[in-house]
């Protein structure tokens, strides 16, 4: 394909993204801000700052101040936008799941929004900085944030003083990373689609006892990452462990090690090569009280090396669906980590250099869109659109 029908595809992605996302704006100075801001997003090099967008797109002399009070100041509702973006992804692409990842933002000062030591655990250490919880809507082929949270440590809620000076709502309250990360599919969930994807969320350090039910009460099938010592009840009274009541996940699985079966799956981060790992999948509830009828779950084990330990254990209420597309579902996680990492942080997600609360969801939800534009103009939807 000529660089020229390229460029004609990528302008009438963005032109329809726009479209479709800046309706809500009452003002046509919004929807022309909004569609410069998502302009510099896609097409300035290197940190993308308001400063460095006002720079790339040029315009009057007072374009970065008309472009910082537009995302720091101006009223506009970024949740419309966000469920917007969500019907266009829906309707442009075939989502499988719901995939939340945690994101961490490193900040050196003290005045923006949400900055705290914070433990990152895929870094293994504390760092400095914010930490939110996006939601991504992923299949195999591509994947894009369509919502977010940002955790809010205790003193960023508490102390009047410094939420007044960030514009953090009255009410929040502080939340656990667990907390967060729900409550993020909670939101997205309230927007209204009709499509409710499966969600794929780490529970490691959290609580799955209380967390999926959360989940499930609001109608979202639940795939849930958990820790090997994560206590659930054999269901299935010809398996091991049936009556002994809550087990560790991993002495489960270990005792059915002959139930296990080779999955393929295709690998997002190595360019969609084909792997092959060993899965057993059991029937297991919660621990209920006497005269409460468990609700039905399925224990997911994953292994790469027959004589070692599972690598990855799973819960899940989806319990008629066949474990290998369960396990397909769980590598969606790569899909959205190789996005981040080639996409995301090429269009801002982590940039926004502003303080303020409202600025930062401002920000990051244009930088949604900018990546959702990048990944539908990828090669594999650029030629699908050029046919």
């Amino acid at each position: 394909m000529s660089a020229f029908k390229q460029r004609a595809i990528f302008d009438d992605v963005v032109g329809e993204l726009s479209a479709a996302l800046f309706s809500s704006f009452r003002r046509k100075d919004q929807r022309h801000k909004a569609e410069t801001y998502l302009h510099g997003l896609l097409t300035t090099v290197g940190r993308k700052t308001i400063r460095n967008i006002a720079a790339q797109v040029g315009g009057p002399a007072d374009t970065e101040q008309s472009l910082h009070h537009f995302i720091s100041s101006s009223p506009w509702d970024w949740r419309p936008v966000r469920a917007a973006l969500t019907d266009y992804l829906e309707q442009m692409s075939s989502p499988q799941a719901w995939v939340v990842r945690a994101m961490q933002i490193p900040k050196g000062g003290e005045y923006s929004v949400g900055v705290d030591r914070i433990f990152a655990p895929h870094l293994g250490e504390m760092f400095r900085g914010q930490q939110a919880f996006g939601v991504w809507l992923a299949s195999e082929e591509l994947s894009a944030p369509v919502n977010w949270r940002m955790l809010l440590p205790d003193q960023w809620v508490s102390d009047p003083e410094r939420r007044g000076r960030a514009g953090v709502p009255d009410g929040t309250r502080p939340e656990t990373p667990d907390e967060c990360a729900v409550a993020a599919v909670l939101d997205t969930a309230q927007y209204g689609s009709p499509s409710r994807r499966p969600v794929v969320i780490d529970l490691r350090r959290g609580n799955p006892h209380t967390a999926m039910p959360r989940l499930t009460a609001s109608g979202v099938p639940v795939l849930a990452r958990i820790s090997s010592s994560c206590r659930v009840t054999v269901a299935d009274r010809a398996l091991p462990g049936f009556g002994a009541g809550a087990l560790p996940a991993r002495r489960i699985l270990e005792a059915v090690k002959g139930l296990r079966r080779p999955v393929s799956w295709a690998d997002p981060a190595a360019h969609g090569a084909t792997r092959t790992s060993l899965v057993a999948a059991i029937p297991v509830s919660f621990p209920s009280p006497e005269g409460v009828r468990p609700r039905p779950l399925l224990l997911l084990g994953e292994w790469l090396d027959p004589s070692r330990p599972p690598v990855q254990l799973w819960l899940t209420d989806l319990t008629q669906m066949p474990m290998a597309a369960l396990l397909r579902l769980t590598k969606l996680t790569h899909r959205v980590d190789r996005d981040f990492a080639h996409v995301g942080t090429t269009t801002g997600l982590l940039d926004y250099a502003g303080r303020s609360f409202q600025g930062w969801h401002r920000h990051i939800t244009l930088a949604s869109a900018a990546h959702a534009a990048h990944v539908l103009t990828a090669e594999n939807y650029v030629m699908g659109r050029a046919a």
